[in-house]
């Protein structure tokens, strides 16, 4: 299982580094622009905060194959390793399979249907990120989807993987892990939910007083 940070916020990726079990960090253009700095300094920072076996996605902006294709370049040659993020649209699809042949390591990303990541899949993604909550946000059911891809890649692209994207909620990332998700992205706020649990908090002054209480001190 593989569990990513969706941010381009160095210091949180150091901080939460240090806590997670992360494999890498993701990226996407609107990230990136909320950081404020340029793509081709922060992701050389990203990937010292991650380390070397860490893996860094970043997404291309061209909206033609010729244009995706040269920016996947720029961005392997940039950061070796790099695993590019296509828009999943026809001329996307066109990228994935150049790139395949390239040896660039793809995911097709703002995936919205089953058969949309399938596709992606079979062009040779070896990612493909369906957008869980936005898909609920039009009204559809985003965890179903996902269920739905991951069977239809088990079956018929086995050597891509689901990497669900898109959350609000600790639990629809639970729930894509069920479904049998192998790699999940968090944002920021969605990973410091997974760690900040009133309860828990609690029953460690529980602890802490009662000890206290018999022995006076918190020291073992």
């Amino acid at each position: 299982m593989e569990l990513y940070l969706d941010t381009a916020n160095v210091a949180e990726v150091e901080r939460l580094a240090r806590i997670f079990p992360i494999a890498g960090v993701t990226t996407n253009p609107s990230i990136v622009a909320a950081s404020k700095e340029s793509i081709w300094d922060v992701l050389p920072r990203l990937q010292n905060a991650i380390g070397e076996e860490g893996t860094l996605f970043a997404q291309t902006m061209s909206r033609d194959a010729k244009g995706m294709v040269e920016e996947a370049k720029r961005l392997n040659n940039a950061i070796p390793g790099i695993v590019v993020k296509i828009p999943v649209t026809a001329e996307g699809l066109a990228a994935i399979k150049l790139l395949k042949k390239e040896g660039i390591v793809t995911l097709g990303t703002a995936v919205y249907s089953a058969s949309q990541g399938l596709l992606a899949a079979l062009a040779g993604a070896k990612y493909v990120a369906p957008y869980v909550n936005r898909v609920d946000a039009q009204g559809g059911d985003g965890i179903r989807m996902v269920q739905e891809l991951q069977t239809l890649l088990e079956h018929h692209a086995p050597d891509s993987m689901v990497l669900a994207a898109s959350f609000k909620t600790p639990r629809q990332a639970l729930d894509c892990l069920l479904a049998g998700c192998q790699a999940i992205t968090l944002p920021l706020d969605v990973a410091q939910q997974m760690l900040n649990t009133p309860a828990v908090e609690s029953a460690i002054e529980k602890f802490e007083q009662d000890w206290k209480n018999a022995f006076g001190n918190l020291n073992l």
